[in-house]
């Protein structure tokens, strides 16, 4: 059988959009019941935490996706945390992170997310960002971004069109992370004119820009692959782009020889 592009067929795409769209509802869901409860948190090699909600979040999706899609590889965060990481990934993977934002999860402002990406030669074209503390999911394909509420029962509402909105260079809205902003950061914004700022937790920082509340998102802290690639998918089927710095070449991914984390990058809304 020939491999499936997902970017070149609208159909194959809705269908394994709906896929990931149920297995980040599934894995929120599982998230909020540990939210509401007492938990802990561990700290992993890299000195991150990590919960029981990033836990078992990755065993249902990984679950799901080897169900639905046993071809291609997957690249997990946890299972890579533990050394599970695929001998080659090739020129199609999903990116998993099940707990973007385990820091805001652990103290309770409700700003982490669910992440599935898949990846065509080194392209996020399918992207799927779930905030479940606070009712919210935004998908990304190749035919736009859209958002939709969800409801106590972890359904979808109607779904919205969103798109990034023009980039004004004379007034820009500028979004950084709540718990990684690093002077780099806060350097590089002072020469631009920033009119107004917010800061945001996870990937929901793609998604400021994706539904054209925002302008530029530059981080230059260390981020892996899983942090950034269902937000990058929604972010550029809104329009958007996100640019390594200083090169300005597009965030790819696949990237074996660094590790699998990203160089230093600025995310933007249309330009």
């Amino acid at each position: 059988m020939s491999k499936i592009y997902y970017a070149e067929n609208p159909t194959e795409a809705d269908s394994l959009s709906a896929v990931l769209i149920d297995l980040a509802l599934k894995a929120g869901s599982a998230a909020m019941e540990i939210y509401h409860q007492e938990f802990t948190s561990d700290t992993k090699a890299d000195t991150s935490p990590v919960t029981e909600a990033d836990r078992l979040g990755e065993e249902i999706i990984l679950a799901g996706l080897k169900n639905n899609a046993p071809n291609i590889p997957i690249l997990a965060e946890e299972s890579a945390a533990d050394g599970n990481i695929p001998d080659d990934l090739g020129t199609q993977f999903f990116l998993v992170d099940p707990l973007d934002g385990t820091r805001e999860f652990v103290n309770k402002t409700g700003e982490f997310t669910v992440n599935i990406a898949l990846i065509e030669h080194g392209k996020p074209v399918l992207g799927v960002v779930y905030a479940p503390a606070i009712n919210t999911l935004f998908m990304g394909t190749p035919a736009g971004a859209w958002k939709a509420a969800t409801n106590q029962d972890g359904n979808l509402g109607d779904r919205t069109d969103i798109t990034a909105r023009e980039v004004d260079n004379a007034g820009l809205v500028a979004v950084a992370s709540r718990s990684h902003r690093s002077p780099e950061t806060d350097e590089y914004l002072s020469n631009l004119n920033v009119s107004d700022f917010t800061a945001a937790g996870s990937s929901l920082k793609f998604c400021l820009l994706a539904e054209g509340k925002a302008d530029i998102y530059p981080r230059f802290g260390r981020t892996m692959e899983w942090d950034t690639a269902a937000g990058q998918a929604v972010l550029e089927a809104a329009g958007g782009s996100v640019i390594c710095h200083p090169e300005d070449n597009a965030l790819r991914y696949g990237k074996k020889a660094r590790g699998y984390d990203n160089p230093h990058f600025i995310a933007w809304g249309k330009r």
